[in-house]
C-alpha cells in the first residue's frame, strides 16, 4: 500500500498505465480509473481475489448473472461463456467489470503480453480509459467527466460514488 493512497503499488501502476494509454486530449486520470476500480471490485480484490505481479486478478472476478431478476438487467449470453463462463446470461468480468460484448469491442492488450484479458488489470484499466474517452470529447470538464462515467454505468448513484472516491484519491495524492 502507498503511504498516502490506500492502493497497492502494483494496482496503482495499472491505473497509471491506463491514464498514459489514453489520448492526452481526453483527460482521463489515474484517480478516475482507480475510483472505478474501487467501486467495481475493490481494486481487483473482490471476494478475496489478489492482483499478482503480472497484474492478473485471481481468482477471476465474475459478477452475478444478468438474468432479469429484480433490479438486474436481462442480457442473454454474447460470448458463449468465453469470458464469464456462462452460456446462458452475460456477467460482468474482471476488476473493471466489463460485459463480454463491451470487452470484445474495446479490450486492449496494454501490457504487451500478446493477449487482451479482462482479468489483467493493466489491460482492464487501459480498456476503461479507451471506453471512457470514446464516450465524450473531454473528461477535463465536469460535464464531460459525468458523461463518460454515466456511459460506463448508467446510474447517477454510481457516478456519484466514483466522483467521491476520485476526489478522495486526488486529495490523498496531494498530502
Amino acid at each position: 500500500m502507498s503511504l498516502r493512497i490506500p492502493i497497492a503499488p502494483r494496482v496503482l501502476a495499472a491505473y497509471a498505465l491506463g491514464e498514459q494509454s489514453a489520448p492526452p486530449s481526453c483527460g482521463v486520470s489515474w484517480v478516475t480509473l482507480a475510483a472505478i476500480g474501487a467501486v467495481e471490485s475493490a481494486h481487483g480484490s473482490f471476494r478475496g481475489a489478489v492482483v499478482g505481479d503480472d497484474g492478473t486478478s485471481t481468482p477471476a472476478i465474475v459478477g452475478p448473472p444478468l438474468d432479469g431478476s429484480p433490479g438486474v438487467q436481462a442480457i442473454p449470453d454474447t460470448d458463449d461463456g468465453q469470458y464469464d463462463r456462462d452460456r446462458v446470461w452475460d456477467r460482468a468480468v474482471g476488476p473493471m467489470q466489463f460485459l463480454p460484448s463491451t470487452w470484445r469491442r474495446w479490450g486492449v492488450d496494454a501490457d504487451g503480453d500478446g493477449t487482451a484479458r479482462p482479468d489483467d488489470l493493466d489491460d482492464a484499466a487501459a480498456t476503461a480509459a479507451r471506453y471512457l474517452c470514446a464516450s465524450t470529447t473531454t473528461m477535463r470538464t465536469g460535464a464531460g467527466w459525468w458523461t463518460a462515467i454515466t456511459a460506463y454505468n448508467r446510474s447517477g448513484e454510481y457516478a456519484q460514488r466514483v466522483l467521491d472516491r476520485s476526489n478522495e484519491y486526488a486529495r490523498d495524492s496531494l498530502g
